[in-house]
């Protein structure tokens, strides 16, 4: 049983996450930083499911492991577009 965690966004990531995923994780946060708001508070939660690491932002930014590929997913929480025209 692997146990998760939680650390800060920028701060070091936890031992044993794929290479692929460290990869991930510093792509969102090069994106993150290039946006220039406050996320100093931010953090990110480790929850490993079926042996495999899945990480969250406290943004709702998901990033999933797929071990067969060797891969990372990252998903970004949608954002409401705000429609002037309310009667569609």
């Amino acid at each position: 049983m692997q146990l998760g965690s939680r650390f800060p966004l920028g701060g070091p990531v936890p031992p044993g996450l794929p290479h692929v995923v460290e990869i991930a994780i510093q792509a969102v946060e090069e994106e993150l930083a290039a946006l220039g708001e406050d996320n100093s508070a931010w953090r990110w939660t480790l929850t490993w499911l079926e042996a495999q690491p899945v990480l969250e932002l406290d943004d709702g930014t998901v990033i999933r492991y797929n071990p067969g590929e060797d891969s990372a997913t990252i998903t970004q929480p949608a954002v409401p577009v705000e429609d002037d025209e309310d009667w569609i």
